[in-house]
């Protein structure tokens, strides 16, 4: 068994599920001031795995708005469902064990001044389902 698993993927799916206002998404595309909030999560090529089961995934999660308190309120409510609502989870592809932020959220520059970015990176400990 590998520890490895597609966690944008599956942080995607739960995350539209927990925000039905936003659009969620790994990458963006030229329609964003159309389409805000929008949350945006990225696995960065980092992390590791204890080569059985067990995977550390480094993941940026950013979020866009039209203000910037907006997007400061939806990174902090992406902050809480991380550290509190998916530690212990699981689906029915992968068990999420501890999380945690690596930077808390913050904003972040963009260079499109219609609309704002905040975010923040976490770790997330998980395996696939056995």
């Amino acid at each position: 068994m590998t520890a490895l698993v597609d966690i944008e993927l599956e942080l995607i799916t739960r995350a539209t599920a927990r925000f039905p206002g936003a659009v969620v998404r790994d990458e963006l595309d030229n329609r964003l001031l159309e389409e805000l909030p929008t949350i945006q999560i990225n696995q960065i090529p980092a992390g590791d795995d204890d080569g059985v089961k067990l995977a550390r995934m480094l993941v940026d999660i950013d979020t866009y708005a039209a203000t910037r308190a907006e997007a400061v309120a939806l990174a902090n409510e992406v902050h809480a469902w991380v550290t509190r609502e998916l530690r212990g989870s699981h689906s029915s592809t992968m068990v999420i064990g501890r999380t945690g932020a690596i930077t808390l959220p913050a904003v972040r520059p963009y260079e499109n001044t219609a609309l704002r970015r905040a975010g923040a990176t976490y770790e997330i400990f998980c395996h696939p389902v056995s």
